[in-house]
Order: C-alpha cells, then structure tokens, then sequence
C-alpha cells in the first residue's frame, strides 16, 4: 500500500496565490494604464494650453502689426500730402515772379504802333491779339517777343485788315519756365 499523497489542496492554494498575483497585477496594470492615461491627457491639455496662450499671443502681435501697418499707411499718405504741398509751394515759389516778368517783356516788346487788346493764359501758353497798322509792325512785334528770354518762339495764327487799314492779329507763345528756384530773369 502505498501513501497517497492529496496534491489538491496545494495545487488549489497555488492557484489561489496566482489568482491573486494575477488580479494583483490586472488591477495594478488598469491603475497603471488609469494612471497613465490621466498623465497623458494632463500632459496633453498642459501642451494644448501652452500652444493656445502662444496663439493668443501671436494673434495679440499680429492685430498690433495690423495697427503699426495703418499707422504706416496713414503715415504714408500724410507724407504723400506734405510731399504735393511742398512741390506746389516750391512751384510757387519758382513762379512767384514769372508773371512780372511776363508782363515786363510784354511791355518791353511792343512795338510803336501795336496794341495788345486782348491777352489770355492756358497752363504756360499766352493767346495775344491785337491792333497793328500795318503787316512790317505784326512782323516786328512777333521778332522783338522772340527776343525776350522770358517768352518763347511766337505763333502768329491769324491776321486781318479792318476798314481803316489796321490789321487784327492773333498769336500764341509758350512762356519760359526758370530751371531753378530763384533764378534771375
């Protein structure tokens, strides 16, 4: 007869002992897994935050660009405008004594028995007519408005005698603008 030896109770306490180191384990692994999932979503709303506060920041610097860029830009238009003002001023100033001198030459050139009757200016050309008696003082008249370095070279468009032998002439001249500011006549 033999001994017989009962391995079950043992066998059934060693795998009791798994069970538990396995349940052990499992919950340790799902408070692991739990553990970890919470670091992971923590970290992750941690970096979302950090980028949105870098967003916000950007879209903070981007609106304040915008702003310097209008600040510019009206900048730019209010230069553009001092800009034309000063080149108006300079023209001014540049033909500040361009009508007397015309005026000068005019009277300076006329001629004996010439007469202006009427004078008129579109931008820098000059539209005379007038009153001559005979066609040599229409000649020497446009020749002495030649000579004036304030006038350029005289157009003459149109002459015609009247009933007492005058003659009705109409010219055209272009008026000499100084290169500089200041220059002499």
């Amino acid at each position: 007869m033999g001994i017989e030896i009962n391995l079950l109770p043992w066998r059934q306490e060693q795998r009791e002992r798994r069970g538990k180191r396995f349940n052990l384990a499992l919950g340790l692994m799902a408070v692991l897994g739990l553990g970890g999932g919470y670091a992971m979503t923590f970290y992750y709303d941690h970096q979302l935050d950090v980028q949105q506060q870098r967003n916000e920041h950007i879209r903070a610097e981007s609106a304040q660009l915008k702003q310097d860029i209008r600040h510019m830009q009206d900048d730019e238009k209010s230069r553009g405008v001092i800009r034309n003002k000063i080149d108006i001023f300079s023209q001014l100033q540049q033909g500040r004594g361009q009508t007397v001198r015309v005026f000068n030459a005019l009277s300076a050139s006329l001629q004996e028995g010439v007469y202006y009757s009427k004078l008129s200016r579109t931008g820098q050309r000059l539209s005379l007519d007038g009153l001559a008696e005979d066609n040599y003082q229409v000649s020497d008249q446009l020749r002495a408005l030649e000579a004036m370095p304030v006038l350029g070279v005289p157009v003459l468009s149109q002459v015609e005698g009247d009933e007492q032998g005058h003659r009705r002439f109409s010219l055209s001249v272009e008026q000499q603008v100084p290169a500089a500011v200041g220059e002499a006549p």
